[in-house]
């Protein structure tokens, strides 16, 4: 009677294992598809936010271009207007050059005509010599 009931407790022990081990097995195979469903899921979430995020840089290398294109139109403008203000110093200095040349002109037909007037009184007194 013992050796039947220790046998009997021994098959049922086995069976709950064999039905343990069946129960895990089962359960694994449902954390897998899970598991592998989720990883899927965190591809496709992982492909939109590459995505987005490349669009973003996209866009943000679009106004860095177009932020770019502005600057260098506003220095090109810069330098027309440097340019253009040169020519006008330049103007200026000419006018102011010119304005010291005709002083300076002036100057010299005073000296020519009172040089023009000290030979004509050097001829004159040449002349009375003789």
């Amino acid at each position: 009677m013992v050796g039947v009931k220790r046998r009997s407790m021994i098959a049922v022990l086995a069976f709950l294992m064999l039905m343990g081990i069946a129960v895990y097995f089962r359960l694994w195979v449902i954390d897998y598809k899970i598991s592998s469903d989720e990883s899927e899921l965190l591809r496709r979430q992982f492909d939109i936010a590459n995505r987005e995020a490349m669009d973003e840089s996209a866009e943000w290398r679009l106004k860095f271009d177009e932020e770019a294109g502005k600057a260098k139109k506003c220095l090109q403008e810069l330098k027309l207007f440097q340019e253009s203000s040169q020519k006008v110093e330049n103007a200026s200095d000419i006018t102011g050059k010119l304005a010291i040349l005709k002083k300076e002109n002036a100057i010299l037909l005073e000296k020519v005509q009172r040089l023009q007037q000290e030979l004509e009184e050097q001829k004159l007194k040449c002349d009375s010599k003789t």
